[in-house]
């Protein structure tokens, strides 16, 4: 199985066409989206090329391909104009014998935590900030944000192969570990 993982593209029409053109270099599988697909929050400055209806028309093109989970950001709203689902909270994904739980993470922020158990991978966003860490045996893995990242990270997405993450610079398309 080979996943291209992003979070977080808040609606940037710029930075979305910079993922789509590395979906297309890379063919993947799936593309899962860890949420706040197209709005860009309150909390947020608008991003590069803020332009919502042009991130859904690239995203809708390839929505065969696309997982999603929910974002803080995601409304009902959203779910009337994607041709994919947006509102589920979690996705489960099962590869040989490892598990991985996607999720925004804006509940993990807030001290929830996924049923999960040790071994598995939980995949998030929502801080913009990238993220590698373990917990009571669980791995957590931030693929920091494609629009708007934070504390000096790179614009950023992961992909899944072969068992193994790795993080990748969106602009540059050089791999870096956080």
């Amino acid at each position: 199985m080979k996943l291209m993982i992003a979070s977080d593209i808040h609606g940037s029409a710029y930075y979305c066409r910079l993922l789509m053109e590395r979906m297309e270099q890379l063919q993947p599988d799936r593309l899962l989206l860890l949420g706040d697909v197209l709005y860009h929050g309150p909390r947020n400055d608008l991003p590069r090329e803020y332009a919502p209806k042009q991130v859904l028309a690239m995203l809708n093109e390839r929505a065969g391909k696309i997982l999603c989970v929910r974002g803080n950001c995601d409304a009902e709203v959203d779910q009337m104009v994607l041709d994919f689902s947006v509102l589920c909270e979690s996705l489960m994904l099962q590869d040989g014998d490892k598990r991985i739980v996607a999720v925004h993470g804006h509940h993990l922020t807030d001290g929830g935590r996924p049923c999960v158990q040790e071994g598995d991978t939980v995949l998030f966003g929502h801080t913009h900030i990238p993220e590698d860490t373990l917990r009571d045996g669980v791995r957590y893995l931030n693929t920091g944000s494609v629009s708007i990242p934070k504390n000096g990270s790179p614009h950023s997405y992961m992909v899944y192969e072969d068992g193994e993450f790795r993080w990748f610079d969106l602009e540059s398309g050089e791999t870096y570990q956080p």
